[in-house]
């Protein structure tokens, strides 16, 4: 607990700094007199990013795009001249352009392809993509308006079927192997210290880890899965440590920013992984009582019992999917809310920026608190169900 109140400390005293200086600047900026919407940063934070931020420094990331007719676009998103807060990019390539940190592409068919110059600095962008939405070129006037963001899944988290797919490594997909570059080595170190200091006390990162561990053996795997608890420990450690990293990672201030686990996609992929485990793994005795229950009535199986069931195999993970993507989406904007309280209400005369500071600097250090609980509450949640439903699945019949 010592280790979390120095955490927050300290990530109180950088935010604070940060927001005395932003908040100065803000005061003359066109922001304020355009008027403040904490959403548009709200939504900025949560979304994903073809830049990896760390502070005000906007790394790029490689970028891969597919055009069908076309082949396939390649590069690394510096190239389109990143420029801050928000990621925007100076130049457009080959038709596409980057907007809000995400890689989009021009409806427009006779925008020139190649490099254009969309602009000199943030300013002209703003004014560009906010309030113009068209560039002038040779004589030639071009629309600005662009295909929502397009993935592997055919558009269904971008918006619809778009004319591109978007196989980026974007700030999600590089937090997901940074974290899971760090818990490999910190999984390989212990494992070294138990073989070298068997049957001595743990030290370091194992005093850490071994509570948790037996905590999930104890309490989750053993209770849920009975005999088989050791076949799909391996699993239930998996899940319940990815989960807790990525949480954690997101909660570390001005680091990226990630929200992976806020992201519907990565949700959803954890939830698949856990249905086809649980329904490959299904005994006789499960399906029995899944499809066709013993001792009920034909026509109460066939009309209500059955249908509720084989519907149950899919909510399962369905809401394994939405309450992650949920918990963990909404304590983020809400943070990000809290700190926008200071440029909503500064924006009033009569109200002094510093005097809402103050109170939306403590509601954002108390908001990081509980997101700290929640980061592993929502880890061991997803964990302990997925235990119960392949309990479920693997509990030989009781006569």
């Amino acid at each position: 607990m010592s280790q979390i109140l120095r955490f927050n400390y300290k990530a109180f005293c950088v935010l604070l700094l940060g927001l005395v200086f932003s908040t100065s600047a803000m005061a003359g900026s066109d922001a304020k007199k355009e008027g403040f919407d904490p959403a548009v940063p709200a939504f900025h934070h949560i979304a994903d990013a073809n830049v990896f931020s760390i502070g005000p420094i906007q790394i790029p990331l490689p970028y891969i795009l597919y055009v069908p007719g076309e082949g396939w676009h390649t590069g690394m998103s510096s190239a389109f001249g990143i420029t801050m807060p928000h990621g925007d990019g100076l130049k457009a390539i080959d038709r596409f352009v980057l907007h809000g940190g995400r890689i989009k592409r021009i409806q427009d068919p006779n925008f020139p392809m190649g490099e254009v110059t969309l602009g000199a600095d943030h300013d002209a962008l703003h004014k560009l993509w906010h309030g113009e939405q068209s560039l002038s070129l040779n004589d030639k006037t071009y629309n600005l308006a662009y295909d929502n963001s397009s993935t592997a899944d055919g558009g269904v988290f971008g918006g619809g079927i778009t004319s591109y797919y978007d196989f980026s490594i974007t700030k999600n997909v590089m937090s997901m192997f940074l974290v899971c570059g760090f818990l490999f080595f910190l999984f390989r170190g212990i494992a070294k210290k138990y073989a070298t200091r068997e049957g001595k006390a743990p030290i370091g990162a194992q005093g850490f880890i071994e509570p948790i561990f037996v905590f999930i053996q104890d309490e989750v795997a053993i209770p849920f899965l009975g005999k088989d608890w050791e076949r799909f420990l391996p699993f239930l450690m998996t899940l319940f440590f990815f989960i807790l990293g990525l949480n954690l990672f997101g909660q570390i201030p001005f680091l990226g920013n990630a929200n992976v686990t806020g992201n519907l996609a990565v949700t959803m992929v954890l939830a698949i992984i856990t249905f086809i485990v649980t329904t490959i793994n299904g005994n006789k005795h499960y399906w029995e009582h899944t499809l066709w229950m013993p001792g009920v009535p034909s026509l109460l199986k066939i009309l209500i019992l059955t249908p509720v069931e084989v519907m149950g195999l899919f909510i399962k993970p369905l809401t394994l999917m939405l309450r992650l993507f949920a918990n963990i989406t909404a304590g983020h904007m809400v943070m990000v809310i809290f700190v926008g309280l200071i440029f909503l209400f500064g924006q009033n005369v009569t109200l002094p920026t510093l005097a809402t500071a103050i109170p939306s600097m403590l509601l954002t250090m108390f908001m990081m608190a509980i997101e700290l609980l929640v980061a592993f509450i929502q880890a061991f949640v997803f964990t302990i169900l997925t235990a119960s439903y392949l309990g479920a699945a693997t509990e030989e019949a009781h006569h």
